[in-house]
């Protein structure tokens, strides 16, 4: 079995890091400051993050471009994959961060909006760089519905099928994320994150509900998740990268250590 990667999340608004639960906007006040999202990183680095992600939830150009800043410093100073995801709309975004220093980029509302993007973005730098983030809410008993705008727009498509089209285009990887769950701190949605593992012939990164060491260990091995992501928990000193990987491999679930 492949080593399972553990990867923290930074939100990136203006430069800063920050905080929300189940989507929460920065102009409805649900963001909470953390701190510089490169020191972040480089704390991450040496507790032997397998990889990092910056999602920009920016909206003023000024912040698109400390957003460059901020990867070009991180990757200067860390030795993990960085992978990059908000605002990325056309190629040339994804040229953009991916010079800047990220090895990968994370698509979501773009690829919705157009899904020849994945197809594009395969073939001009590799699925290995293409990152497909689906946010998925629960809305029926057995239905998953894929959100749009962060979580604001309904797009009709279940969460499935949108993952197994992703990756019929190019996708080299899934990460999904529950906004029921998220920043609940509450676990994981087991059930929609087996169905897509399952579903698909690419790494899925489960994301939105990691509350506790067990959470973790529960989504990868019942929820059959490649890795997982988590924000809060590592930003406010709950457990370190180390303690979820040690709790990991106490429960035979093959990590990097």
């Amino acid at each position: 079995m492949l080593a399972k990667r553990v990867i923290p999340c930074l939100d990136v608004h203006d430069g800063h890091v920050t905080r929300g639960v189940q989507f929460g906007r920065a102009e409805a006040g649900g963001l909470r400051n953390v701190g510089d999202p490169v020191e972040l990183a480089v704390r991450y680095n040496e507790q032997g993050a397998d990889e990092m992600v910056f999602f920009d939830i920016t909206a003023s150009a000024h912040g698109r471009a400390s957003m460059v800043s901020v990867i070009e410093r991180a990757a200067d100073q860390c030795f993990m994959p960085l992978t990059v995801g908000g605002g990325i709309r056309v190629l040339n975004d994804m040229q953009t961060m991916l010079r800047a220093g990220a090895d990968k980029v994370s698509i979501n509302s773009s690829a919705l909006a157009t899904p020849d993007l994945i197809r594009q973005g395969a073939e001009k730098f590799g699925s290995q760089c293409i990152v497909v983030s689906i946010d998925c809410k629960q809305v029926a008993p057995d239905r998953w519905e894929v959100f749009a705008k962060g979580g604001r727009q309904a797009t009709g498509l279940e969460a499935v099928e949108w993952a197994k089209r992703a990756v019929s285009l190019g996708a080299g990887e899934i990460v999904l994320n529950s906004i029921d769950a998220d920043g609940t701190k509450a676990g994981f949605d087991l059930v929609i994150t087996r169905r897509v593992s399952e579903s698909v012939g690419v790494a899925v990164v489960a994301s939105g509900g990691a509350g506790s060491l067990e959470h973790m260990a529960e989504v990868l091995l019942e929820g059959r998740a490649d890795a997982v992501l988590a924000a809060s928990i590592f930003h406010f000193g709950t457990y370190t990268v180390g303690d979820v990987k040690r709790h990991l491999a106490g429960r035979g679930i093959p990590v990097r250590l």
